[in-house]
């Protein structure tokens, strides 16, 4: 299995980033990639999925999880701790564009896996259309049996000034990926999910505080929101918890594929109080708490803020 030369390096002791900050590093290189979704291994320098300091304890294990995104950023760091946690992974990206950083991700929960757990699996799939979502599920169901853990998490956004820049086109394509996708993995997934699984939406600091040139994606996190904390009413009944995760700035390829080079050079480091970015690392944990009934069983219809320290209303 090929590794990108990024990858297989950038967990060589690098530093945390705690450290960076202290040191004053809270800068980054200047980079800009040209189409979406972005590429992982073409990073400089590359995000943090893992950390020699996570220390598992089997949360997960025996669980069958999916996680939509999952090849690269934070949908690659709880790919990971997700197999660490003892969990049987699968997760979706695009084909064509995301094939190196696909291959890199099942590398490394073949890797984490334990012994018990079930090979991962990686499907490649345009997830904005209803069809497609539940061919996934059947590939899950068939090659595994049952879903447990269902981790929406795939996402697209670009910057805009105006909303004349927006047309339909672009607008159906933000909202298939963000929100539809969500609705539809899920319509699908809870026909094999019993009680004790969870769903975990990802949605953003934007979709509270909102953001000038991210119009319609923030859009597309507020509704994330209200998605979430909807549907965790209608399942507690049925014993499933569904909850949500916002994220702050954090390094990944997102933004690097949607944001200016200026923007990029001090991403993080002028919007939040910790005045840095968040390493994808920082913001799996909250998954592996959510995705546990050991961690969670009394938590659903909320979301968790790792954001650097930026207060919302929630």
């Amino acid at each position: 299995m090929r590794i990108s030369k990024s990858m297989s390096t950038q967990n060589a002791v690098p530093k945390s980033p705690f450290e960076r900050m202290a040191s004053g590093e809270s800068r980054f290189p200047p980079q800009k990639q040209d189409t979406q979704p972005g590429k992982e291994y073409l990073m400089n320098p590359p995000p943090q999925y893992s950390s020699p300091d996570y220390k598992p304890s089997n949360k997960l294990q025996g669980k069958v999880a999916v996680v939509t995104g999952g090849d690269s950023g934070i949908g690659r760091a709880v790919c990971n701790l997700f197999s660490l946690e003892g969990a049987t992974v699968i997760f979706t990206y695009v084909k064509g564009q995301e094939d190196i950083d696909a291959r890199d991700t099942l590398e490394i929960i073949r890797k984490a896996k334990s012994a018990d757990a079930k090979d991962p699996m990686a499907i490649a799939v345009d997830l904005g259309y209803e069809q497609n979502c539940k061919s996934v599920i059947d590939q899950v169901v068939n090659a595994y049996g049952s879903i447990d853990v269902l981790v929406n998490n795939a996402a697209v956004q670009f910057q805009s000034d105006s909303l004349d820049e927006i047309d339909d086109k672009r607008l159906d394509m933000v909202f298939r990926t963000n929100i539809f996708s969500y609705f539809f993995m899920t319509k699908y997934a809870l026909k094999h999910m019993k009680e004790g699984s969870s769903i975990i939406n990802t949605t953003s600091v934007v979709a509270y505080q909102g953001y000038a040139t991210l119009v319609d994606y923030a859009s597309t996190k507020g509704a994330i929101v209200g998605f979430t904390r909807s549907l965790a009413l209608q399942l507690v009944s049925k014993g499933i918890r569904v909850n949500g995760v916002a994220p702050g700035p954090i390094w990944t390829p997102l933004p690097v594929a949607s944001f200016t080079v200026e923007q990029i050079v001090v991403f993080g480091s002028d919007v939040t109080p910790m005045k840095r970015a968040g390493q994808p690392i920082e913001v799996a944990p909250s998954y592996v708490f959510l995705a546990s009934n050991q961690c969670s069983s009394y938590i659903t219809g909320q979301v968790l803020h790792p954001n650097g320290g930026t207060i919302v209303n929630t």
